[in-house]
This record gives structure tokens, C-alpha cells and sequence, in this order.
């Protein structure tokens, strides 16, 4: 049986970039499983109309098809108990609040940050949808958007309940890195592949732990393409 992810590219086949799917990544790789994954793009709808959706992540599981991080996440706990990503009733409920904290809390102030370095990382077909879908979200131009300064003040904020926790433990959950972390980590993720901006001063205590995370399941986070890899593609 082989395991398919589809999973947002870029420029290149091998830029993967969306936090979602990151999210996803690390959470096989902590369940050992392994998993073919699919390049898409954000024109591609058609290729998702088997699992009745138009986002990525899908996960393919022999006869399961799942789609949304966060129930992928809940999907791989009930088909593969051991090394738990979420646990359940109370535990789980816990982790959801970590979900929104990187949708609703560090996404808006990350994007503010890199959205331009983002359309860069596109693939050129995307572009427009992606300009025409987030102007009509944002109420005004990418360009009016984009404010590196706010963004990172935004996020500088945003990251104080994160410096408490990771001040009194070396992951999110403990000792060892599971689904809080994987939920938070895929959103440094989506900004480490398709920008240079530094996010976190090497001082701050975020930043040890994204340097765990990045050497976690083999380097997974470390070995991954960014758009600074490919030749002509940073400006």
C-alpha cells in the first residue's frame, strides 16, 4: 500500500511550502510512516475532486482519503495508536488551542512579513490567484499588506506565551516534540521555505527550539529545498 500526501508546491516541484502540510510531514515522520508525497498546485483543483476538496493538505490512505491538517493529525492517532500526536478527550482538546494559536495568532503577523517573498516562491501560474484571492481577503493590495516592520513587532507579541512555555521545557509537549509542536512548527516552516527574513533573534528561546525541530526525524525541516536554494529565484 503506498501512502500519498499531496502537498502545495512552488517555483520548483521540490519547494513545498505550506504550513498545513508541514504539519502533516512531521506528523508521519513521528508516526514512522511512510508516505509518497504529491506536488499541487493552487490552480489544480481538479486533481483534488476525488476527496471532494480544493485544498491541500489530502492524505491518501489505502481507502481513506483525508483532507485538513489538523484531522489528518486526529486521523493518524486512531489509525496508528502508538507514539500519539494529540491523545484524546482533554489532551486533545488542549492541542486545537494550539491549531488556532498558529492560524489565528502567528500566521496573520508572519504573513505581513513575507507575503511579497511568498508570491516570489509561487509557481508563476498560481500568481494570480493567489493576488486575487488574498487582496480580496486582505480589503486592499499585497503590496498596501505587506509591512515587514508591523509584521514582526505582530509576531514579536505573539510569541511571548511560546517563550514561557519552551523556558520551562524543550518542546511544546514536553520533553519530546508531538502534535503542539508539529501544529506551531509548520508555520516556521512555511516562512523558512520561501524567505530569508529572520523571524526570531538567536537569543530568543524560539529559536533553540526551531533548531530542535528542524534536526527532528532526520533533519526533515533542515534537508527541505527553500526558495534561497534555487538559482535566480531570490530577489
Amino acid at each position: 500500500m503506498t501512502r500519498v500526501l499531496y502537498d502545495l508546491c512552488g517555483i520548483d516541484e521540490g519547494l513545498r511550502f505550506s504550513p498545513y502540510c508541514w504539519r502533516v510531514r512531521y506528523a508521519l515522520a513521528h508516526k514512522g510512516l511512510e508516505v509518497q508525497t504529491r506536488p499541487w498546485h493552487f490552480t489544480d483543483k481538479e486533481a483534488l475532486a476525488f476527496a471532494s476538496h480544493d485544498k491541500v493538505p489530502v492524505l491518501v490512505d489505502g481507502d481513506e482519503v483525508v483532507t485538513e491538517s489538523y484531522e489528518i493529525l486526529r486521523y493518524l492517532d486512531r489509525a496508528y495508536p502508538e507514539a500519539p500526536l494529540l491523545g484524546e478527550g482533554l489532551a486533545e482538546t488542549r492541542a486545537r488551542f494550539f491549531k488556532y494559536y498558529a492560524e489565528r495568532s502567528l500566521a496573520p503577523a508572519m504573513l505581513r512579513t513575507i507575503i511579497m517573498d511568498l508570491l516570489n516562491a509561487i509557481h508563476p501560474d498560481d500568481r494570480a490567484y493567489f493576488r486575487e484571492t488574498r487582496e480580496k481577503r486582505f480589503g486592499r493590495t499585497l503590496e498596501e499588506f505587506h509591512s515587514p516592520a508591523k509584521g514582526l513587532a505582530q509576531l514579536d507579541a505573539a510569541l511571548e506565551p511560546l517563550r514561557a512555555q519552551l523556558t520551562d521545557s524543550d518542546f511544546l509537549d514536553g520533553d519530546a516534540p508531538a502534535g503542539a509542536d508539529y501544529l506551531v512548527f509548520g508555520n516556521f516552516m512555511w516562512a523558512r521555505c520561501v524567505s530569508s527574513a529572520d523571524l526570531v533573534s538567536n537569543a530568543d528561546p524560539v529559536h533553540g527550539w526551531l533548531e530542535r525541530m528542524l534536526d527532528q526525524h532526520g533533519g526533515l525541516g533542515r534537508r527541505a529545498l527553500r526558495v534561497t536554494d534555487i538559482e535566480g529565484a531570490y530577489r
